[in-house]
């Protein structure tokens, strides 16, 4: 049987580059090599791209070159005969697997790049990423669902020098609050605030990665829940797993860096509460155009009140990773996840691939 030649694609300009690069560590472990040749390329923190079997090292120890070394065309074509000697280099690929959490890698900018290219990639689409990226776009689009989640206010940066005081003062929401970036990942730049001076300084940190800033409402004693979902047109989702973070709420440190944070997978919560929170999981990911794979994040209250927190298209694949630990728990191994997700990305492709978008403009739109 041929091999399916797959381009690994990690590292990226995001605050997230070394969290994509465990990742990517995992997913390349993890493939079947019986089934499939293995392209790795990085993408630098400059943006650069180097391929080929070391350039995973080479970034994980900051000794990359500074010169792309690869170059996929943004147009349709068989990489094999392209004339471009970078692409020539990296040969036929059959499916791009992005793991580029955050900023240029999972808010649709990449998905775009490789639509022209007209090549097979794992996850989400343009739409689908991008929206859930911003999250207060996915606010918004949730909202129309009837989707239950926490109240919040968003603004602009920009807005804050000017209006700081204005903000504060209209705020509705009553303390605690969680205030992040809304196209970041991974707890990066997220604060939580009990009062106003630590609301001042948790917008403060906020500010430096992103061009907005949302503000949610905290929910008291909330129980940390966690989906994976998997599929394209018919997804499926996984046992629920729950989050016991090492500190007071799961944030980057908590995730990656303490090794304190535990997990209970599934989660001990009953049969129709899991129900609940799995159907909420699916509902929201076609919702926000979902595809391939997302993870679907909840709040469970004191109560018993189930939030929706945010869906993450391209969620953490290291070894320590909830998206592949709760599909394992539901029944496929590591291996099973990413042919899964291979699979899926060449439906797709196959699907779009019969669709009539050439542009054909009619000849009265531009005759005289």
């Amino acid at each position: 049987m041929k091999k399916l030649r797959v381009a690994v694609l990690f590292g990226g300009r995001s605050g997230e580059h070394e969290v994509s690069l465990v990742s990517a560590t995992s997913v390349i472990e993890n493939l079947d090599k019986d089934k499939y040749e293995i392209l790795p390329i990085g993408i630098t923190k400059e943006g650069k791209w180097i391929s080929g079997q070391e350039s995973l090292g080479l970034l994980k120890a900051g000794n990359a070159p500074k010169e792309s070394n690869a170059l996929i065309p943004p147009e349709p074509a068989d990489l094999s005969t392209s004339s471009n000697d970078a692409s020539s280099q990296l040969g036929h690929i059959d499916v791009v697997f992005p793991v580029l959490h955050g900023p240029y890698g999972e808010d649709g900018t990449i998905q775009g790049f490789l639509e022209l290219t007209g090549l097979p990639y794992a996850g989400c689409g343009v739409l689908g990423s991008a929206v859930s990226m911003d999250k207060v776009m996915q606010k918004k689009v949730i909202e129309s669902e009837g989707i239950k989640q926490t109240p919040y206010i968003w603004f602009w940066s920009k807005e804050w020098n000017d209006r700081k005081d204005e903000i504060i003062n209209e705020l509705s929401l009553s303390y605690p609050v969680f205030v992040k970036p809304p196209n970041m990942g991974s707890s990066v730049g997220i604060s939580k605030a009990d009062n106003k001076d630590e609301l001042i300084g948790a917008v403060e940190e906020a500010i430096q990665y992103d061009r907005k800033v949302i503000i949610e409402q905290g929910v008291k004693g909330a129980r940390e829940l966690e989906v994976s979902v998997l599929g394209n047109r018919n997804p499926k989702a996984s046992v629920v797993g729950e989050i016991i973070p090492s500190n007071e709420f799961y944030d980057y440190d908590a995730k990656y860096v303490d090794g304190k944070t535990d997990e209970k997978i599934p989660a001990e919560i009953s049969d129709k509460v899991s129900k609940q929170i799995q159907d909420m999981a699916i509902k929201t990911y076609k919702a926000l155009d979902g595809e391939g794979m997302a993870r679907v994040d909840f709040l469970l209250s004191e109560d018993g009140e189930i939030y929706l927190n945010e869906m993450n298209t391209i969620p953490g694949f290291t070894s320590i990773s909830m998206y592949p630990k709760l599909w394992q728990a539901s029944g496929l191994s590591y291996k099973e996840i990413l042919d899964e997700l291979i699979k899926l990305a060449i439906e797709r492709a196959k699907e779009k691939a019969q669709l009539k978008v050439s542009y054909q403009p009619k000849k009265e739109w531009y005759s005289d």
